[in-house]
């Protein structure tokens, strides 16, 4: 078997205890963005499986977007990545 060099590294442990791959991510030709999607990019630059640079690239999220996926996580759990609760956790 073959592995192709990558930068960084090729799984992580989360907090939680499981493991997160680079397999586990979404495809970067991703159009429609679920909360889980979200919540496993979230994790994977907060882990540092990627870097927050890697992920906007590949996604084509701005800056913007990727902070406040990671501040509604913070503040809410990964519920609040849900388009159905954005009002529910909308900041004031």
């Amino acid at each position: 078997m073959y592995l192709r060099k990558i930068d960084g590294p090729r799984a992580i442990t989360l907090p939680d205890g499981t493991v997160m791959t680079r397999a586990d991510l979404p495809d970067a030709n991703t159009r429609r963005w679920v909360a889980s999607r979200k919540a496993a990019v979230v994790r994977a630059v907060a882990g540092g499986l990627i870097s927050r640079e890697t992920a906007k690239s590949t996604y084509g999220l701005s800056e913007e977007e990727l902070t406040e996926w990671e501040s509604a996580v913070l503040r809410h759990g990964e519920a609040a990545l849900r388009a159905t609760a954005l009002q529910k956790y909308r900041q004031l």
